[in-house]
């Protein structure tokens, strides 16, 4: 059995892990941390694992940890990076669902993130977790860096169309939308029920922290620099991310269709619609799928891509349990094949 460990289990990517971790045939979770709960047990905190943990959240120690086979971060950012270089240093291997190690200039990172990068010399190391783009590299790698949920769904979007070379790269248009359950677990105004329901509105216009890694995913793929205007949106649900993405053709758009579909028909958690069908959270909720669908409206010159994934599965949790899975040779699906939530 793969040993796990977990640090920071007590929000939402955290008992995410632990809800997918409880049907992977070979993971079995045996360190749980937390410094704010530590000594409480994980079932006291969430009843829906009673009877499928027998675990009581610990405090972060490196040596216990590090007799993981793979340690997941699930915590905010600034925590990973601090903690990192000595699990590395004893051997252990990691994937951190947070951003610290997302971006790889120190520099950019501190502009975005209001302080210093604690490891910058790290962040040459970690391979970008994206399954889809860099397999290869996740199998090798000693510390990953799961993508973000927007990012996830963005990225997914575009790349068939920039690794073509058929759009603009200089003029991207990302319209995405979240469930609150983004945000986290922690306490805010804007997160409570009387604030989000019933209401629709976008934040962070000016800069939202997950541009550079869009930006820094896609230029990669695209093999020039790319600029992208990102404007997320808060939707008044728990889960689930949709994304609508426009770019601008340079010349003739070719079968779009049989581009995505040729492009994506050898990943297991990518779902290229059928024309005419269109996605929605709701039916990817609770499982670790994208589902994709793209449109040349009046054909113009403006390709439409939608996405929509589940920002607790795909968006991190799921996909920090794809690259594990990746990273120690298991079957790529292992503890995945969870069907969406209908109604």
């Amino acid at each position: 059995m793969v040993k796990v460990g977990i640090v920071g289990g007590t929000g939402y990517t955290g008992v995410e892990l632990l809800r997918l971790l409880a049907s992977h045939e070979e993971a079995e979770v045996v360190a749980i941390t937390s410094r704010a709960e530590s000594g409480r047990r994980l079932d006291d905190l969430y009843p829906n694992l009673r009877g499928i943990y027998d675990l009581a959240f610990s405090e972060p120690d490196v040596q216990a940890l590090a007799a993981c086979d793979v340690v997941f971060f699930a915590t905010p950012h600034n925590v990973a990076m601090n903690l990192v270089p000595e699990l590395l240093a004893a051997g252990a291997r990691v994937v951190d669902l947070s951003a610290d190690y997302r971006i790889r200039d120190a520099d950019i990172w501190s502009d975005w993130y209001g302080e210093p990068h604690a490891s910058p010399e790290l962040l040459p190391e970690a391979v970008y977790g994206l399954p889809e783009v860099n397999r290869a590299q996740i199998a090798d790698a000693s510390l990953v860096a799961c993508p973000g949920c927007y990012p996830t769904s963005v990225q997914l979007g575009f790349i068939p169309l920039l690794a073509r070379g058929l759009v603009d790269p200089a003029h991207l248009i990302a319209s995405s939308a979240s469930g609150v359950s983004g945000a986290g677990r922690q306490a805010k105004v804007d997160n409570l029920l009387t604030e989000v329901a019933d209401s629709f509105k976008a934040y962070g216009v000016a800069g939202h922290r997950h541009l550079p890694e869009i930006e820094q995913g896609l230029a990669d793929v695209a093999g020039e620099p790319v600029a992208v205007t990102f404007v997320p949106h808060l939707l008044p649900m728990i889960r689930g991310i949709h994304s609508t993405l426009f770019a601008r053709l340079k010349g003739e758009a070719g079968d779009l269709q049989a581009l995505y579909e040729q492009w994506y028909a050898d990943e297991p958690f990518v779902d290229v619609l059928p024309p005419g069908m269109l996605p929605q959270t709701r039916t990817v909720k609770g499982a670790n799928r994208c589902q994709l669908a793209v449109a040349l409206p009046q054909a113009r010159d403006t390709v439409v891509v939608m996405a929509a994934i589940d920002n607790l599965v795909k968006g991190a949790s799921g996909q920090a349990i794809q690259n594990m899975n990746i990273m120690l040779g298991l079957e790529e699906s292992m503890g995945l094949r969870q069907v969406g939530l209908l109604p």
